[in-house]
């Protein structure tokens, strides 16, 4: 067959098939209306040259598969299983056993989307070591810190604050000497009522400085109404952002956490707790950095003791390593504690410390108290002791290079010999001095005329709008509640209000010749009146005429230590802080260690 021949073929073939192609849907059509009346297979009534390539009626009765036709003539009944339904909401009374879940089923804050979130986080991912670090330390704290911020129903993103506050690290120390889990500075921990003495610091206690920041954060959220802003205030401060809210609405524009103009460490900070809730959020990526699961179940507990402690006794007789007692501990500032001070230990050693203490016959405390005499060196002390002077020091919270003088009471080991009792020592931070004490009478004088009380005028403060109590408390270093006291306020503060910061005080009595030689530790001050030396303390007998004398007068000189606040020495010397500033014109963040201050004695102390 020619080529020719083969086209004429397949033309000619085209031409039928286009003819039958109307007769094929006609067929098709009226077939299937008789095969639908009796409910039988459809068949189709093709032309003859395509009846071959579709399945005649016996093979389609040959597939059972293909026929809906029962053989009583009944259609086929097929049970369908429901669509799963999934849970529209989380059961929040149920008790996750991982505490993650815990967590992120308690997130409430809205969501922050920019840049810098996703720079913190890339910087965290980038560094697994930290991030597990940081996780495995805040094992022993996170269910307590979980636990009160449910029961206080705020949202649980704040568990994750003191990852960016302190990295999970109670010990951890900043410039500004902000301390603790949540980094209070000394004024704000003052006005949350957290103990900050020579034998404890409660911003480092973890339960303290918890319930402490907590209030903290409700008050500034109630003030802002917004959680991005309570925590640019835990950070930078209320009346600071109050004052960049206010500044923003003055000119007409948005004043939320993201248009405000803030200093470059309150504008990462919220960034810095998003880009932790992301990676906290994600199973995938907490499967990609390893970080350790946290039981859902409490960690420490509290314990009372009957009597002072040593931390050592206290972490043998609960059989734990002391590094791992005092990371439960870390607001001790001495190697014992106080008999009114509980210790937290871990959950399942409880009964074991229980069981030992009770068996226990050895002394629980191998320290005592000791008051330096007229002559003796701490040198010599030590020797007795059997320890050095670098550990007399340290035990005590002295520089290396300080000088101890007479009158001093220390902590120091108990020994044969040495007589003391922490029960009756009114401990205080015993007082250092820089140099050897100078005889010179003309440097005394100098020094008198010097650190002379003068009067002082008063002090105001005009409010600004986004000022607070809080705030002005610690910008001046003085409490809420003297604030308070000062100005008979209530609870609102009205802008343009003049507040009264530090009251004006008058020129006191003269007490020219009356003069200190050495700083009071102890409850004891050291003085020299009308020529003759004087030793006074609450124990001490002297002449009823030596008292009548002193009781007119009596001013101690105090050299600051590292670490002093004025707030602290205050307390120790039962006068009001504000007394101290004005006897002394200092700023409340001009003290600095080795500065001599004068302090008036109160007539009964």
């Amino acid at each position: 067959m020619t080529l020719d021949d083969t086209l004429g073929c397949t033309l000619r073939f085209i031409r039928q098939l286009h003819r039958s192609l109307p007769a094929l849907a006609c067929g098709a059509l009226f077939a299937a209306t008789p095969a639908q009346a009796n409910d039988q297979p459809l068949t189709l009534s093709f032309a003859p040259s395509l009846q071959s390539m579709v399945p005649s009626r016996t093979e389609l009765s040959a597939r059972p598969e293909a026929s809906p036709v029962q053989n009583d003539g009944s259609l086929p009944v097929e049970e369908i299983a429901p669509i799963p339904q999934l849970p529209r909401t989380i059961d929040l009374t149920a008790s996750p056993d991982n505490l993650w879940e815990r967590i992120r089923n308690g997130f409430g804050m809205p969501n922050l989307n920019n840049d810098l979130v996703l720079t913190h986080q890339q910087w965290y991912m980038n560094r697994p070591d930290y991030v597990r670090r940081m996780v495995e330390r805040s094992r022993r704290y996170m269910f307590h810190i979980v636990e009160a911020i449910e029961k206080r129903g705020m949202p649980m993103e704040l568990a994750l604050l003191p990852m960016v506050e302190s990295a999970y690290n109670p010990m951890a120390y900043s410039r500004s000497h902000a301390s603790g889990l949540w980094q209070f500075i000394p004024s704000t921990g003052k006005n949350f009522k957290l103990e900050q003495n020579w034998w404890v610091d409660d911003r480092r206690d973890i339960i303290a400085s918890t319930s402490a920041a907590l209030d903290y954060l409700q008050t500034i959220y109630e003030m802002h109404g917004d959680w991005q802003l309570a925590l640019a205030s835990y950070n930078w401060g209320e009346g600071a952002v109050g004052r960049a809210i206010a500044k923003n609405r003055a000119k007409g524009l948005p004043t939320d956490y993201e248009n405000l103009t803030m200093p470059a460490e309150t504008r990462n900070y919220v960034p810095k707790l998003q880009a932790l809730k992301n990676i906290l959020s994600n199973p995938r990526l907490l499967a990609q950095l390893d970080l350790p699961q946290i039981p859902n179940q409490p960690y420490f507990a509290a314990v009372a003791k009957p009597a002072d402690m040593d931390v050592k006794v206290a972490a043998k007789l609960a059989e734990m390593p002391v590094d791992e007692f005092v990371a439960l501990n870390p607001a001790h500032n001495r190697p014992v504690i106080k008999a009114d001070r509980p210790l937290v230990l871990p959950a399942e050693k409880v009964e074991r410390f229980r069981a030992n203490l009770e068996n226990n016959e050895a002394p629980l405390s191998s320290w005592t108290s000791y008051t330096l005499k007229a002559g003796e060196k701490l040198d010599k002390v030590a020797a007795r002791l059997g320890v050095s002077v670098a550990h007399l020091k340290t035990v005590n919270g002295l520089p290396p290079k300080a000088k101890v003088g007479a009158g001093t009471t220390l902590l120091v080991p108990a020994r044969d010999g040495i007589e003391g009792d922490l029960a009756v020592a009114s401990f205080t931070p015993p007082a250092a001095e820089t140099a050897p004490a100078r005889s010179d009478a003309r440097a005394d004088s100098r020094a008198d005329s010097r650190n002379e009380p003068r009067a002082q005028p008063a002090k105001f403060h005009v409010v600004k709008k986004g000022d607070t109590l809080f705030s002005i408390a610690r910008r001046y270093d003085v409490s809420v509640d003297e604030l308070k006291r000062w100005n008979k306020l209530g609870r609102n503060m009205a802008a343009g209000t003049k507040l009264t910061v530090a009251p004006a005080v008058a020129a006191p009595a003269a007490a020219a010749k009356t003069t200190v030689a050495s700083a009071p530790a102890n409850g004891r001050v050291s003085a020299t009146l009308e020529g003759k030396n004087l030793k006074l303390s609450k124990n001490d007998k002297a002449p009823a005429n030596a008292k009548a004398a002193a009781a007119k007068a009596k001013v101690a000189r105090y050299t600051i230590r590292k670490g002093d606040t004025l707030a602290g020495i205050a307390k120790k010397f039962k006068v009001e802080a504000d007394d101290i500033k004005r006897w002394n014109k200092v700023a409340p963040g001009n003290l600095k260690p080795g500065q001599t201050i004068t302090i008036q004695l109160a007539q009964n102390d």
